[in-house]
């Protein structure tokens, strides 16, 4: 119990020390603080264009954008059923922080932001490369811009793996996907390929180990 208790204490100043690292250099420079509020508040509308050109392209990503659509549906509700039952103070609640924006005082754990970004973003890497790799990076911005604007621990960020596991259970829902997508009226006549091991085992594994 001992053990267990100092690993905790551990973790949590693991968590306050890298928080710090990353939120002391808010404040610094304009143009980063500037750069890091736009990702934090408008990076959503990134992922909207980026989602249309997919749309638009051809018949296969109206597909992959289902899927998305599905796992960000699902991330959103884990998001919410956490929360139901666990409460973090965010950490201008209890520190002394550099807050460049207001930020609402909900919990902390998991950052909704990311979680919902990365289900979106790992849904579609898992079958389209590029777009998924452009959606990858902004997402990871949007990590980092949360905890440099002081909203967020970098331990809210780890939802990621949360977010990897929905991107993949999707594959489940294939059958009930090509229902809506013959609903829709969109034609078979275009391939769609789920590129499977996009995350190989070792990825997870080594997440696992470090976490």
């Amino acid at each position: 119990m001992t053990d267990l208790l100092i690993r905790h204490l551990e973790r949590i100043c693991m968590n306050y020390k890298m928080f710090r690292a990353i939120n002391r250099l808010a404040g610094r420079n304009s143009t980063l603080d500037t750069f890091m509020i736009f990702i934090s508040q408008k990076t959503r509308f990134l992922y909207i264009f980026l989602l249309a050109l997919m749309w638009f392209r051809n018949n296969s990503y109206k597909k992959i954008i289902l899927f998305a659509g599905l796992s960000v549906g699902f991330a959103l509700f884990i998001n919410c059923f956490i929360q139901l039952f666990y409460f973090k103070p965010r950490p201008f609640v209890i520190h002394r922080v550099r807050l460049l924006i207001p930020s609402k005082n909900n919990s902390s754990f998991p950052s909704k932001h990311t979680v919902l970004a990365f289900a979106l973003a790992s849904s579609v890497l898992l079958r389209e490369r590029l777009f998924g790799s452009i959606m990858w990076f902004l997402t990871i911005l949007t990590g980092f811009s949360r905890i440099w604007l002081g909203h967020h621990y970098p331990f809210d960020i780890i939802g990621i793996l949360t977010s990897i596991a929905i991107g993949n259970a999707t594959y489940i829902f294939n059958s009930f996907v090509t229902w809506i997508i013959n609903v829709l009226g969109i034609q078979k006549s275009d391939s769609f390929h789920i590129k499977k091991n996009r995350f190989p085992s070792s990825y997870f594994q080594l997440h696992y180990i470090k976490n």
